[in-house]
């Protein structure tokens, strides 16, 4: 029996390769998928979703904690990729946005519709489990209908 090598090592090139795109696709679905200010902009008029506006500055003892835990954790992710546009600014790179939103203290964290305009601003570090009660809270548009307080309550 003679074994065609090209052959053989096309096909185990082609299924090493697709195993490469399947795994590099899973590890991107367990990041936020990040995008600039005027992309994201554009992508949230397009896609009809509201955006997630996230401050930093490299500096910031708090923004790191909020990349390493809130911005890491597997529920926010999904749900921030899933229902919003996240946009990240540094705004020590980008200060005429950071003026233009009142940026005063870090991180500072907004919630904006679809449009663009501003629904809601929460500054500081949000833990996980808070980020998530925010994204829900705006994502279902219950901010039209409560505050936040009457909403946590509903969901106990």
């Amino acid at each position: 029996m003679k074994i065609n090598l090209n052959k053989s090592c096309l096909f185990v090139f082609i299924f090493l390769g697709l195993i490469h795109v399947a795994s590099a696709t899973h590890a991107v679905s367990n990041e936020i998928q990040w995008q600039t200010y005027q992309n994201g902009i554009t992508t949230a008029k397009s896609e009809g979703k509201k955006i997630f506006l996230h401050f930093f500055a490299s500096w910031c003892g708090y923004c790191k904690i909020m990349d390493q835990k809130t911005f890491k954790d597997a529920s926010v992710v999904q749900y921030l990729n899933e229902n919003f546009i996240p946009i990240k600014v540094d705004a020590d790179q980008q200060r005429e946005l950071a003026i233009q939103y009142r940026v005063t203290g870090l991180p500072s964290n907004w919630f904006l519709q679809t449009d663009s305009e501003k629904i809601a601003n929460r500054p500081g570090y949000i833990s996980p489990e808070e980020m998530v009660s925010f994204l829900k809270f705006i994502h279902t548009d219950s901010y039209k209908k409560m505050n936040l307080s009457e909403f946590l309550q509903t969901r106990k």
